[in-house]
């Protein structure tokens, strides 16, 4: 996908879910495009992709279907798809997923495992835990660190962290605001 397809499904979503017709929290992405479509190069077909409750990207990137992507954000699903046929994974656990890629990277003959968290997760044990054990163990995985600057709308710290290789961490100004669009709707349709 092209950044403007990214930029104009999360738009779509952010239309649909302004006009009412969908009842549920959504969490859309957005200001990260060129540094995700440039890591997805590195992603093949056969490689496993775990994601946070901010996923629509990670899963159109991997080659997740628009329209199966929408089905599950309409029926209130976006914040923990599923997808085995492109080897999708995502949690709305903050961290949820770290140990579990470490585990599909330790079980895995060919391919790699990419996780990806945000800024928030960052502070939690359990990524620590799963990376040095990852770097220790010289796993086909890599962690990338999406940092917005924001855990919810508090803004964080710089993480003074020394990270192993096995990790990238990049900046970036978010579009929208944590959950929803910034507009209040009143009556769902």
């Amino acid at each position: 996908m092209t950044e403007k397809e990214l930029i104009d499904f999360e738009e779509n979503v952010a239309k649909i879910f302004n006009s009412g017709k969908c009842p549920y929290p959504i969490h859309l992405s957005g200001g990260n495009e060129s540094q995700l479509i440039s890591i997805y190069r590195g992603i093949r077909a056969e490689d496993w992709v775990f994601s946070t409750h901010r996923s629509h990207y990670h899963y159109l990137l991997k080659g997740g279907k628009p329209e199966k992507l929408m089905e599950r954000i309409l029926r209130g699903d976006s914040m923990h798809v599923y997808d085995r046929s492109i080897n999708f994974f995502s949690s709305a656990i903050v961290a949820g997923c770290p140990s579990i890629a470490a585990g599909v990277a330790h079980t895995l003959r060919g391919g790699r495992v990419w996780c990806f968290v945000g800024d928030g997760a960052e502070a939690e044990g359990s990524l620590y835990e799963a990376v040095r054990w990852s770097d220790i163990e010289r796993l086909p995985i890599t962690y990338i660190i999406e940092d917005n600057g924001l855990s919810v709308d508090t803004e964080t710290s710089r993480s003074n962290i020394v990270w192993p290789e096995n990790v990238i961490r990049y900046t970036y100004k978010r579009r929208w605001p944590h959950v929803g669009t910034g507009t209040f709707v009143k009556e769902y349709k």
